[in-house]
This record gives structure tokens, C-alpha cells and sequence, in this order.
């Protein structure tokens, strides 16, 4: 069955960095599963798999646009502590969510001096080349509740 929109594909990856470091990978573990066009992937890895079968293998270099985009200083935020209050002690490390124009974004502390918090709303892997290595696992008809849910269920996916 080939990889169109709605469909459930599973695959297992590897995910490594411009200086070939393994970043993320399914090797080892459970298969990623996930639904086509639902945004569940980077823009340019669901792409590159647009049309591929059950067995087939590729590897792929995402620029950062078509992965998780361009560094935007307009995502570091400094602020007093107290607007952090309630989340106890607030370590270089900790995340937050929080309701931006964009939806809701994870920012992470990344400076503390004194009474003052640096928030990054940025990706962690903004700005660089993604290059995965992935083999299609499977390809399947998602069911009419996980395309209503936006997501897989059982095996690889999600559990109620």
C-alpha cells in the first residue's frame, strides 16, 4: 500500500545531525507510527515519503525549513522569576508551555542571573539540516476513530 494522506504508516528511523550524530532513533525499540498529512512529522520528512510502500527505504536531508525552521530571536523572552511562580525551583534546563499567536509553544530555561529567566521558545533542532535514514515498516487504512483523534492507536501510537 503506498504512503497517501490519511493513511497509517510505520516506520523506524534515524535521525543523525550534519556531523553524523545519531540525534533520535527507533532502532532497537518500538516503530514510529503515525498518520499522513496530519503534521505529526517535520513538513519535509512526510514529504519525501509521500508515495512509498511497504519495505522501502530512503535516506533524506530536511533543510531547516522544512524541518523545525529558523532560529527566531523573537522566541527568547527574559522575565522576572515570579511570573514563573508556582513551579518551585527554576533550573537552566526546565520547560514551560505557553499560549503564544502561534498555539501553544514549549519554552526552555536556558540563563538564570539573579532575579531574571531566559526563555527559548525556539526548537531545540532549529536552524539545522536533519538527515534521517527510514524504512517503511507498514502502510495501512487509519481507522475512522484515529483520523477523528488526529492520531494512531495501539501498536506505536497512542493509548487511551
Amino acid at each position: 500500500m503506498e504512503i497517501t494522506a490519511d493513511r497509517v504508516v510505520t516506520i523506524h528511523y534515524t535521525l543523525k545531525n550534519d556531523g553524523g550524530v545519531v540525534i533520535d532513533s527507533s532502532d532497537g525499540g518500538e516503530p514510529l507510527a503515525y498518520i499522513q498529512g496530519h503534521g505529526n512529522l517535520v513538513v519535509g520528512l512526510e514529504k519525501a515519503l509521500e508515495g512509498k510502500r511497504d519495505g522501502d527505504t530512503l535516506a533524506v536531508v530536511i533543510e531547516p525549513a522544512d524541518g523545525y525552521g529558523r532560529r527566531d530571536e523573537a522566541l527568547i523572552k527574559r522575565l522576572p522569576k515570579r511570573a514563573l511562580q508556582g513551579s518551585g525551583e527554576i533550573k537552566k534546563g526546565m520547560q514551560f508551555q505557553a499560549q503564544t499567536e502561534q498555539g501553544v509553544r514549549l519554552f526552555t530555561v536556558t540563563a538564570l542571573a539573579g532575579d531574571m529567566v531566559t526563555l527559548d521558545g525556539n526548537h531545540p533542532l532549529a536552524d539545522q539540516r536533519l538527515h534521517f535514514e527510514v524504512k517503511v515498516v507498514e502502510v495501512r487504512e487509519a481507522t475512522s476513530e484515529e483520523l477523528e483523534h488526529g492520531h494512531v492507536h495501539g501498536a506505536g501510537g497512542h493509548h487511551h
